[in-house]
């Protein structure tokens, strides 16, 4: 694949940015996208590096769309051409290996779509919103909840792009319950690769529906997606529950998540939980001040502890009895005595949680840091195994700075196994989620960590999958997709077939 990068060297200096008459020269690009071209040292800079923090790559430009069509102008000049060149799509940059970028390519910058004007539209029936690919789901949430409606699948942070999400899947501790984000959603625009603007949905050129949801960006551009919506409760009461044995732990989670028994419909409508370890560091916020020395005791000990973490959404209708209900739920489940803790905050305050852990992060200088993240998915019938070889073993004992280590299991027929994501066999299976953060320079230590862990599984016959997979060879990618791969495949060279689309993510390198 040719670079653009020697087209771009002759810039003409327009305001506060340049812009290469030899894009629209050389490219034949109509100068009304070829002026949205910016290649100025800010632009360039803003895409070459991501929350990550780890791979630093610089595109040639980057592309301010103003329309859809601004995107598919540039894509099918990228295929018409005689140069070729990688382009990759940038919502929020929330990646961690370099996947948004495009080196020696062009970057778009999906944000400068809302000059489009509103672009989250409430149905007239409340069943669906028509969201822009590059909108954050925390405004997708505001706008809903603003007319007593809301999506019912979300990530745990919101300051991510529609567009971004569904290109992985999209998951929290609703997923149990109504599957991830991708499974969420009645239809798409998509640009393909080849700059064809398509609709799709599950009737509707339903190969590209299902091969963009999950499809890590290689088919096409998600530019508008139709979100499932339901009724918004008003409010959460938000538990954490305490445990020092991973078994009771693990058989509580797996208890919550049933779709048959006590819980049923009417239980718990998120579950989440984490592993606390004396190294930490060990984030005590969310407890009352006067309890936290108890639970630092606790930890010092057992050495290990896993907190539950779930909620209960209510509405005012339900603002009586709700405590009751809480209470009659919690009776089943073998927590340590007197280590249970909640507050009652809004559904917004609820879901947005991760917010304002960053702003407190952000005033310590320590948000935009290296994030040498592994996330995974672990079998059900090997996730004591982990806990053993991985927890207790690799991390406890090496005394490994642990950050935020999340656990908690999914139900698989929540899943659409027709889409692109891929998640192991069995009936129930494990989100791993070790967040690790580090100097900007330190981030090679984990990295060590992060593949003594996956060789371990790999030692001990662990079979688990990566989620929001960064792979350098092409046979990791082929194992990673399984059985699924050769239609992905097809699918890449029926709708990007100069494998022009999202290049950061090196899954058809060597093809």
């Amino acid at each position: 694949m040719t670079n653009v990068f020697t087209l771009l060297m002759t810039p003409l200096l327009l305001g506060l940015f340049m812009f290469s008459t030899a894009v629209t020269d050389q490219l034949g690009l109509p100068y009304d996208v070829a002026s949205k071209l910016h290649n100025d040292s800010q632009s360039i800079n803003s895409t070459a590096s991501d929350w990550g923090h780890i791979v630093h790559e610089y595109a040639a430009a980057v592309l301010y769309p103003n329309s859809t069509n601004d995107i598919a102008t540039l894509l099918q000049f990228a295929n018409n051409g005689s140069t070729t060149f990688g382009i990759a799509a940038r919502g929020q940059g929330h990646s961690a290996r370099g996947q948004a970028m495009a080196k020696d390519g062009i970057v778009i910058n999906m944000t400068t779509l809302n000059n489009m004007g509103s672009r989250i539209v409430v149905s007239q029936s409340g069943e669906y919103a028509d969201v822009g690919g590059e909108q954050l789901w925390i405004d997708v949430l505001r706008a809903t909840v603003d007319q007593g409606l809301s999506p019912v699948s979300w990530t745990d942070y919101l300051y991510l792009s529609v567009g971004g999400t569904l290109s992985n899947a999209g998951i929290s501790g609703q997923a149990f319950r109504y599957g991830p984000q991708i499974t969420n959603v009645y239809e798409l625009d998509v640009v393909t690769g080849k700059g064809d603007v398509i609709t799709c949905s599950s009737k509707q050129t339903s190969e590209l529906f299902y091969s963009a949801l999950g499809g890590l960006g290689q088919v096409g551009i998600i530019t508008r997606a139709r979100i499932a919506l339901q009724p918004a409760p008003n409010r959460a009461i938000w538990i954490r529950l305490f445990y020092s044995d991973f078994s009771a732990f693990s058989k509580d989670q797996e208890l919550l998540i049933a779709s048959k028994g006590k819980q049923g419909s009417i239980g718990f409508d998120y579950v989440e939980g984490f592993v606390l370890m004396p190294q930490g560091p060990v984030d005590l916020s969310f407890y009352p001040v006067a309890d936290q020395p108890r639970i630092t005791a606790l930890l010092e000990q057992y050495g290990i502890l896993y907190t539950i973490e779930i909620a209960k959404y209510y509405d005012d209708k339900a603002a009586k009895t709700i405590a009751k209900v809480v209470e009659i739920l919690l009776m089943q489940f073998s927590y340590i005595p007197g280590f249970i803790f909640q507050q009652d905050v809004s559904y917004i305050d609820f879901l947005n949680r991760v917010h304002t852990e960053e702003e407190f992060l952000r005033t310590l200088g320590l948000w935009e840091i290296a994030h040498p993240w592994l996330n995974l998915f672990v079998p059900k019938s090997r996730i004591a195994d982990f806990d053993s070889g991985v927890f207790k073993g690799i991390l406890l004992k090496q005394k490994v700075p642990a950050g935020l280590v999340i656990v908690y299991p999914m139900n698989r027929n929540k899943w659409d196994d027709k889409m692109t994501a891929v998640i192991p066999e069995e009936d129930v299976f494990y989100v791993v989620a070790l967040l690790h953060s580090s100097g900007l320079e330190e981030w090679q230590l984990f990295d060590e960590v992060n593949a003594q862990i996956l060789q371990f599984c790999n030692d001990t016959g662990i079979e688990i999958m990566q989620y929001l997979p960064h792979y350098e060879k092409q046979q990791d990618w082929i194992d990673h997709f399984g059985s699924k791969w050769q239609t992905f495949q097809e699918m890449k060279v029926k709708y990007d077939p100069n494998k022009i689309l999202a290049p950061g993510q090196r899954v058809f390198d060597d093809l």
